[in-house]
């Protein structure tokens, strides 16, 4: 079939089989990923984009190809996730402007939209890396602008160039040493390919595309190649979207970029989608809400990922077994949205609920127990009241289970920190509670009826600032008690304030709090999130 144009409706066609054939090898995708952190996720995150941008095409009533493909740019700029998502939303917005006013296309359009889409991901991304998606992209569109040039039959063209994009895809782990050593291509590079041949398909039907260059090597990949955690210089993954209309892209990027790495910000009309590595989320989210308000915020903390993953030596494959029975789980307690949503992001794998005036039971802990396959479990009550139960769940489960005896929420996450996957039990077990001892926390509350302690008097419901078993503060200004707490638990060593702000305390209370604290104390760096906790204004950790 000789056919030398596409059309609204081919393109419609075209996007559905992509994205049927990116979501057929999501699985295969997620098992190539391995930089920067092997989170395997690679696949799932391409394919919650695609679907996004196939929800908005679904929408569009028009036949015409520019505003379909206007479409599947706005979508897959709502649902990019990740890394990979946010590259390959770009490679669609750039793909979209360059059909601006087209009903039809061919093959030189297809090649000069290829080629705007590459270029426009490339400035997207603050320090490109070779041997990704957007190696694949660039040269798949520089052998597109060539055979353009040549060929006008579509499937034709199409299949020389999904040839051209296997090409580079073999080539990626040559120009990325972890690929290399991993035996893997680039996971990102091999869902654009997928992407492509699900275009194809989309148009001219299933055919043997001659393209599947060394299936077996790539259909499955076993190994994993283990990152040094050191390596992660920003440990944040941080993205959100910011709901500001005609906003300055380069002004912003500007903002944020001495705060961290693999930073990209992109933008319509309406919205900016921001992804950034960092060590500050909260002082990149205050850039952003100076500008707009926000959505979709998603904060991972890589290394505690990284640390939780199994990994395998190179050259020792990988079994089911392995999977489904890990060698560390984890067990911790927490009340409060924010602080189960903290404690998730660093990859807990079971949270109780539970706290003060809430202390779970010894059938909490061994329901909890149950529900993790490891070779051992580590328990952080973090709370004073809670750790006999979880000891007492200790001696009848009969599992190998170490309790860190954590008094407070600060002190869990402390010990969550300092666990290493590739060390002993015992070795864990001595790093983790030398960690909650470098730990301090401090406790903002209110009093629930009249008493006097060291000299002061305290009435019921004023507020009150503990720390070591002691109320070291207390008055009828919230921020007030905080700051007095605070003075009177730092030393001259600590570096890090962390603040986690309660149900019935607002953000700006909490902003306000830093403010003070940033310019009384300039050599330390204080960090805001939001705790939910009840009954505690602030969680106050010192270390």
């Amino acid at each position: 079939m000789n056919t030398q144009t596409i059309n609204g409706k081919n393109y419609k066609s075209m996007m559905i089989s992509a994205r049927q054939t990116l979501l057929d090898q999501q699985e295969i995708i997620n098992s190539l990923n391995v930089f920067p952190v092997p989170d395997g996720d690679t696949g799932t995150n391409m394919t919650l984009t695609v679907e996004a941008a196939i929800k908005e095409l679904n929408k569009s009533e028009t036949e015409n190809i520019d505003e379909l493909a206007e479409a599947v740019a706005n979508g897959s700029l709502m649902g990019a996730r990740g890394n990979s998502g946010v590259i390959l939303s770009q490679l669609f917005r750039g793909f979209a402007k360059s059909l601006k006013t087209k009903k039809e296309i061919t093959v030189k359009d297809i090649a000069m939209a290829m080629k705007n889409a590459s270029d426009t991901a490339y400035q997207a991304v603050m320090k490109p890396t070779e041997g990704t998606i957007l190696t694949v992209a660039r040269e798949s569109a520089d052998a597109a602008m060539m055979l353009a040039e040549k060929e006008e039959n579509v499937e034709t063209f199409l299949r020389l160039v999904i040839l051209k994009a296997n090409e580079s895809l073999e080539r990626t782990p040559d120009q990325l040493r972890v690929l290399k050593e991993a035996g893997v291509v680039d996971s990102g590079g091999k869902g654009l390919v997928a992407i492509m041949e699900g275009a194809l398909k989309g148009i001219f039907g299933e055919k043997d595309l001659a393209l599947d260059m060394n299936k077996d090597k790539q259909e499955k990949h076993p190994y994993l190649y283990e990152i040094d955690p050191e390596e992660i210089h920003f440990g944040y993954c941080t993205e959100f979207i910011i709901n500001a209309k005609d906003a300055d892209v380069a002004i912003f990027k500007s903002k944020i970029t001495h705060h961290g790495d693999s930073m990209l910000v992109v933008a319509n009309e309406k919205l900016m989608k921001v992804h950034i590595h960092t060590n500050h989320p909260g002082k990149v989210l205050e850039e952003a809400l100076k500008i707009g308000d926000l959505t979709d915020i998603k904060i991972d903390n890589m290394r505690l990922q990284h640390q939780h993953k199994n990994f395998k030596p190179k050259g020792e494959k990988a079994t089911t077994e392995d999977v489904s029975s890990k060698p560390y789980g984890m067990i911790s307690v927490a009340m409060g949205e924010g602080l189960k949503s903290i404690m998730e992001d660093f990859c807990v794998d079971v949270i109780i609920e539970g706290g003060q005036t809430m202390n779970p039971s010894t059938e909490d802990f061994l329901n909890a127990i149950e529900k993790i396959d490891a070779e051992h479990i580590f328990i952080m009550p973090n709370n004073s009241n809670i750790i006999m139960a979880a000891n007492q769940a200790k001696g009848i489960s009969g599992k190998s289970i170490t309790v860190i005896p954590t008094k407070t929420i600060p002190q869990g996450i402390s010990a969550i920190l300092a666990f290493n996957p590739d060390i002993k039990p015992t070795e864990n077990e001595s790093a983790m509670n030398q960690a909650i001892r470098e730990v301090k926390t401090g406790q903002v509350t209110y009093a629930v009826r009249d008493t006097s302690f060291n000299g002061m008097t305290i009435s019921k419901n004023e507020i009150i600032g503990l720390s070591d078993k002691e109320i070291r503060s207390a008055g009828k200004n919230l921020n007030e008690v905080s700051a007095k707490l605070i003075e009177k638990m730092i030393a001259t060593q600590d570096e890090i304030m962390t603040i986690y702000y309660g149900e019935d305390t607002t953000l700006e209370e909490a902003k306000d709090l830093q403010k003070q604290m940033n310019l009384k104390y300039k050599d330390v760096e204080v960090e805001v999130y939001e705790g939910g906790q009840p009954l505690y204004y602030y969680i106050i950790s010192l270390e």
